[in-house]
């Protein structure tokens, strides 16, 4: 095993590099593991975020993705309401051909390298058991089921109802009322999140249009969801209805989308919609309300943290860490996406642009009011 920081002279060729405290490069020649952990900010607290697996075409690549994710945990964090900084981890490979209980072992092995500094979690490309298995050579990771507890486990389903209250938010913002009867969403991706989102619009009786790039799944879904209409991938960005909500790949609001765009809000999952900081923008122009989507998808990190918090038997709130104050939090996301829509308004600028500014007023201060666990 082997472990090398990044010297910062090599990270500043990188446009993404923000004074980040660590990049550091896992490797292991065994079982293949090549990894990098970013350590963001952590002004607020140990950096939490999510572990990636993908098929990079590069290192650079890989890093250029670590500096990105882990600089948007730091902002996601902030806004959550969450005492804890920014992180990420990336490794190198098909999750589906590389990954084995070995690899990940050893990926526990270098998340406890930093001593506590990062917290990993799933994402895109690990789950569960991996998170069971890094659990045997660190205390450092969240999003394993507790015994007897209520915290704890698969962090999707507390994502999902994140996305459905930022998109009643946005609803409220934009028609005057938060009920989704009628109201016709396009969805694209059937992940774990995305069909949990469509689940809790349908059962609201709200009109779904979606799409995925498997056809077995779509088809499971639309049984499952009477109503529900299917379009292709490429299509879906022209549908006519009143919100899209992007549960895929990143960057699916660009150039090219955009003018295709029918709808009057996009509120999604997917991580970093927004191509460019020209795309927010662009849906300003086009009268399209945009929800910022590390603040819609904050609910599972505000899963993963009070299991975290928990876990250690350390309460930086002033109040329980049980479900009840868990979803309440999880909640709070809509008023929080209110108070970026007011901010964005009365300053005549972007959502985007007003998310990343409230987010620094608060990790830019370590003296900040969340640590002292209000929500």
């Amino acid at each position: 095993m082997k472990y090398i920081d990044l010297d910062a002279s090599d990270l500043s060729k990188f446009s993404d590099y923000d004074g980040h405290e660590v990049i550091r490069n896992i490797r292991d020649e065994e079982t293949g593991l090549n990894a990098y952990v970013g350590v963001h900010n952590r002004n607020m607290g140990p950096a939490l975020g999510g572990c990636r697996m993908y098929t990079y075409a590069s290192d650079e690549d890989a890093i250029t993705d670590v500096l990105r994710l882990s600089r948007g945990m730091t902002y996601k964090n902030a806004l959550a309401g969450l005492p804890l900084g920014g992180g990420k981890s990336v490794i190198v490979g098909n999750p589906f051909e590389m990954k084995t209980d070995a690899l990940m072992a050893e990926m526990g092995k270098g998340v406890d390298s930093l001593e506590g500094r990062y917290i990993t979690a799933e994402d895109s490309g690990s789950n569960v058991h991996d998170m069971q298995v890094m659990n045997e050579h660190t205390k450092y990771v969240v999003g394993i089921p507790s015994e007897g507890g209520d915290l704890g486990g698969d962090p999707s389903p507390f994502t999902a109802y994140g996305i459905y209250c930022g998109i009643k938010a946005a609803a409220q913002k934009r028609y005057g009322s938060s009920d989704m009867k009628g109201i016709k969403v396009a969805i694209q991706g059937m992940g774990a999140v995305g069909y949990r989102v469509a689940k809790h619009l349908h059962e609201d009786g709200a009109e779904l249009v979606i799409t995925d790039v498997r056809d077995d799944v779509l088809q499971k879904v639309a049984a499952e969801l009477s109503g529900t209409q299917i379009v292709s991938p490429d299509e879906i960005f022209g549908v006519e209805a009143q919100i899209f909500s992007p549960n895929a790949l990143g960057a699916q609001i660009n150039d090219v989308t955009i003018p295709q765009l029918k709808v009057d809000i996009v509120a999604g999952g997917a991580n970093n919609q927004l191509a460019t900081s020209q795309s927010g923008v662009m849906l300003a122009e086009k009268n399209i309300l945009y929800v910022p989507d590390y603040v819609i998808n904050a609910g599972g990190v505000i899963a993963v943290a009070y299991e975290y918090f928990d876990r250690i038997n350390q309460n930086p709130f002033a109040f329980d860490l049980n479900r009840e104050n868990l979803m309440k939090h999880i909640e709070g996301i809509g008023k929080t996406i209110g108070k970026i829509f007011n901010v964005a308004e009365q300053r005549s600028i972007t959502t985007d642009v007003a998310a990343d500014e409230l987010a620094e007023a608060i990790f830019s201060d370590d003296q900040s009011e969340l640590a002292n666990g209000t929500h």
